[in-house]
């Protein structure tokens, strides 16, 4: 089954790959590997914001790490020329989340994007990760992931 027609089944249609808000580009490719800029929270309703531990649940913060995980997906299609299915394997999801000094749960809250990750790319989505406490992210967003994909 195409990765497109799984994330159809899930209800997922992958957004325009968002345009980068500085001087950076969203994706560069070196090799078989695809290495995508971070992607903030973000619905069709603007940036999710907040922060952990304060006024957003580690579940709130799940939700909002999918929706980083969505557009990771959009970033990828865009960087495989539009063939999502070139995709080999996710090698790895770098959490930064917008958090209280006290939060501990990062984990938590970026298995938000871990879990669809592997929902919607089986084997193929399991990846190195890690989730750290910022304590600030741009504009107020309460989760920002950056990743590594291979690529055929």
């Amino acid at each position: 089954m195409s990765i497109e027609a799984r994330l159809a089944e899930l209800g997922v249609t992958l957004p325009d790959a968002p345009a980068p808000a500085a001087n950076y580009v969203p994706w560069v490719l070196s090799g078989n590997q695809l290495f995508v800029s971070g992607q903030i929270s973000a619905d069709a309703d603007g940036f999710i914001t907040g922060k952990l531990g304060a006024d957003m649940t580690a579940e709130d913060g799940a939700a909002a790490a999918r929706t980083c995980a969505i557009s990771l997906l959009a970033q990828l299609k865009a960087g495989c020329g539009g063939d999502i299915d070139r995709l080999v394997r996710v090698v790895k999801l770098v959490g930064f989340v917008n958090s209280t000094a006290d939060f501990g749960d990062q984990p938590k809250v970026i298995n938000g994007a871990s879990d669809f990750m592997v929902e919607a790319l089986g084997d193929k989505g399991r990846h190195a990760r890690s989730a750290v406490s910022a304590a600030s992210l741009p504009f107020g967003v309460a989760v920002e992931i950056e990743a590594i994909f291979e690529i055929a």
